[in-house]
């Protein structure tokens, strides 16, 4: 997860601990050149809960964490435009200031989600899907809109996903899955209790559990064989959209599919041109 959003997750960090994650995030430009000394002296604080704080961050030391810094501080001074992802526009913006705004927001969004990309737990994932025999999608709301795209998809590359959600069919198709297959939850609010049963159940089955979301402290998480996390600055209800959870669900979504073609890019490739001349020119162009 990327390291500003462990900064910021601070449940289990102590006071001391707490202060010097604060004083970081408001001088994020200060940090790759800052001496430890010297951010002990400004958090009144020591070198060992320095040292303690990176550790805890999952970083060796100091000076690997400031490396850490350095690469967000590099990339933000790189990026689009800082938008509000919840308000990303007013009632004054022109139509091209909501344009630029949207676009700007649009390619944050994809930064940061790639920031947050890991790449063991992204094959992992392909492999998952690649060997299951039936792949079944679990997502609701907007979240589905971006299932039934990837469901969509893998029909290109001969795979036949399942949405688990439809005809109110969840708890039926949940108990058909077997450890053969896949289960494939999305859910950037990663609350949802029903999905949480049901990914227990499976769990204790052995089948393979795929979580996408964009909550580190979901319930669901514990269950999941693959963990996918897109932490976007984006509120669960004071917003105007969901526009960032679902650009960062979408990018996730479609780099998956893109690693999944690639496995087999030639006999892909080589059935996309049969397939097409078929519809075409074929036996499927001549019925009406």
């Amino acid at each position: 997860m990327l390291v500003i959003e462990r900064l910021k997750q601070q449940a289990k960090f102590s006071m001391a601990e707490t202060r010097i994650a604060d004083y970081i995030l408001n001088h994020l430009a200060e940090i790759p050149t800052i001496f430890i000394q010297e951010l002990a002296e400004k958090t009144f604080s020591s070198h060992s809960t320095i040292v303690r704080l990176c550790q805890k961050l999952g970083y060796s030391g100091f000076r690997d964490f400031k490396d850490a810094i350095a690469e967000i501080v590099y990339a933000q001074l790189h990026s689009a435009e800082e938008v509000n992802a919840n308000f990303p526009f007013h009632p004054l913006n022109t139509p091209s200031e909501i344009a630029k705004k949207m676009g700007d927001l649009t390619i944050s969004t994809i930064q940061r989600s790639l920031i947050q990309l890991d790449d063991d737990q992204l094959t992992a994932t392909v492999n998952t899907l690649m060997d299951a025999e039936r792949i079944f999608l679990f997502a609701r709301g907007d979240t589905q809109l971006r299932a039934r795209s990837f469901q969509n998809k893998l029909i290109k590359i001969n795979k036949f996903a399942i949405q688990a959600e439809e005809y109110v069919d969840t708890e039926w198709n949940a108990v058909a899955i077997t450890e053969k297959d896949c289960a494939f939850f999305m859910s950037y609010s990663g609350i949802l209790h029903p999905y949480t049963k049901i990914m227990h159940y499976l769990n204790e089955k052995g089948v393979p559990i795929i979580f996408l979301t964009g909550n580190p402290d979901s319930d669901m998480v514990p269950f999941a064989t693959h963990l996918l996390l897109t932490v976007q600055e984006e509120y669960d209800f004071a917003k105007i959209a969901t526009f960032s959870s679902q650009t960062a669900f979408e990018y996730i979504l479609n780099t998956i599919y893109s690693v999944m073609y690639t496995k087999n890019y030639e006999t892909n490739l080589r059935n996309l041109k049969e397939n097409q001349e078929l519809m075409k020119a074929g036996l499927l162009a001549d019925m009406e």
